[in-house]
């Protein structure tokens, strides 16, 4: 290894982020991608940072979280963001690219970068005192998730992992709904969404005959050799074995009672408190693979969800990635090898624009410990730092990818009812506290 230089492990879009945030910083990469010699059954093309499942980055109005968080790259002179804006195609709100010209413009601008070398070699460990950026997805070859969970010590999960949705809190109606523990024991970190009999028929009738969403080939060989962990059995694969399963499961009414009527519901839907400042409620035992649609038609049949806003679908994918919380800084830093920093999905964020988001962060803070400089934790007010946060700190209850939301930064000093205004304030809060830091983050730039 050459002075002022770091590894780079993963040319998707987090390690390119990575490599590029620390090469333009005057930082020597060695960028390694064992494509094209090796492909994982997800990709097809030998360019880098493919687009695997959709052309779409999802929204780009700053009254999204996503499009937030694209905004604040943006400004921070993101190579996924360039590559995007260069080659988007129109579709209404969205950015939406060409993904073979937007692979190509990456792999264009990274192979010709005078910092970077790009090494075609499938990487099985790493040097023990070099800073390194692991950034090698959620398809991490088996014999480098081996060592990155015997080698670096670090707590992997690889299975295939049913994620229940989280509801935004101010959507819930509480007229329906309430608060309370079962048998009294507790606080105020659940809500109860009671059923009535019928209530509970027609859910379970929608439940039963709803849409699953397809998985890839390899995604489907895989779950059937896996099967599922009853932990996180789906719930409806649950409500297939019986009418009543759900009733003597995580719909059970048992010591929950309405202080508002005395009565105990025939069937209740618990919702867990998610965060600390309780924007965000977990559907408890609602882990599922139903098409995204469809979780929004049938979910939305509960009590009290008849509006509610999904911050976060639930997803059923194989899965490879960290117990981050405990394990990684908000720098994306390993705490007990801070040498090394992880960036992508493997993290724990979800999404394309999310991994590429922790790879900017990595690559800086990366960048910044080749040359000395003290390391930058940006702003949970930011989309960036509300994520890096998460990862580093984990919700309430068990650690589980999460897309960019709202729900993960502080709520604003003043209550704001308009679900627009509010997010169009929380939006203006980050982009202010990004100009803020701007200074620091530019810090070691390389002037084009």
């Amino acid at each position: 290894m050459m002075k002022n230089s770091l590894i780079v492990c993963g040319a998707g879009l987090a390690g390119c982020e990575a490599a590029w945030q620390a090469a333009e910083r005057g930082v020597k990469v060695l960028l390694y991608e064992m494509k094209p010699k090796k492909f994982t059954p997800a990709h097809t093309s030998p360019a880098f940072a493919e687009l695997v499942c959709s052309n779409s980055l999802r929204s780009d109005m700053l009254t999204n979280a996503v499009g937030l968080l694209k905004e604040e790259m943006r400004r921070l002179g993101s190579l996924i963001m360039e590559a995007a804006d260069a080659t988007r195609i129109p579709a209404g709100s969205a950015l939406a690219v060409d993904r073979k010209l937007f692979s190509e413009y990456i792999t264009k601008r990274i192979k010709s970068h005078p910092n970077i070398d790009v090494i075609s070699q499938e990487v099985t460990s790493v040097p023990e005192d070099v800073i390194t950026v692991i950034a090698t997805g959620p398809l991490t070859s088996d014999a480098f998730a081996e060592y990155i969970r015997t080698g670096l010590g670090c707590e992997g999960l690889h299975f295939f992992d049913a994620v229940a949705p989280i509801v935004s809190a101010d959507s819930i109606d509480m007229e329906i709904a309430f608060f309370g523990s079962r048998y009294g024991k507790g606080g105020d970190d659940y809500i109860n969404c009671p059923m009535t009999e019928e209530e509970y028929a027609a859910f379970y009738q929608a439940l039963v005959s709803a849409r699953q969403a397809e998985l890839k080939d390899f995604d489907r060989e895989q779950q059937e050799k896996a099967g599922f962990f009853e932990g996180c059995m789906p719930i409806e694969v649950m409500a297939a074995r019986g009418y009543d399963t759900l009733r003597f499961g995580p719909l059970k009414p048992v010591g929950i009672v309405d202080e508002r009527t005395g009565r105990r519901p025939y069937a209740v839907v618990q919702l867990r408190r998610e965060n600390a400042a309780g924007t965000m409620y977990n559907m408890v035992g609602f882990q599922t693979r139903l098409a995204f649609p469809e979780q929004k038609r049938v979910f939305s049949m509960i009590p009290g969800l008849g509006n509610a806003q999904f911050l976060r679908y639930g997803v059923m994918h194989r899965n490879t990635y960290l117990n981050s919380p405990g394990l990684l800084a908000a720098d994306y830093s390993m705490i007990r090898r801070p040498n090394i920093y992880f960036a992508g999905q493997m993290t724990g964020v979800e999404g394309y624009v999310e991994s590429a988001g922790s790879g900017l962060v990595a690559g800086i803070n990366a960048a910044r410990a080749v040359l000395g400089l003290e390391r930058i934790i940006f702003p949970e007010t930011t989309m960036l730092g509300a994520m890096a946060a998460y990862i580093s700190r984990g919700g309430t209850g068990r650690f589980e990818p999460m897309n960019a939301n709202f729900g993960l930064v502080p709520p604003l000093d003043k209550k704001v009812r308009n679900k627009q205004i509010k997010n169009e304030a929380l939006s203006n809060r980050a982009l202010s506290a990004i100009a803020e830091i701007s200074d620091r983050v530019w810090q070691g730039r390389r002037q084009n």
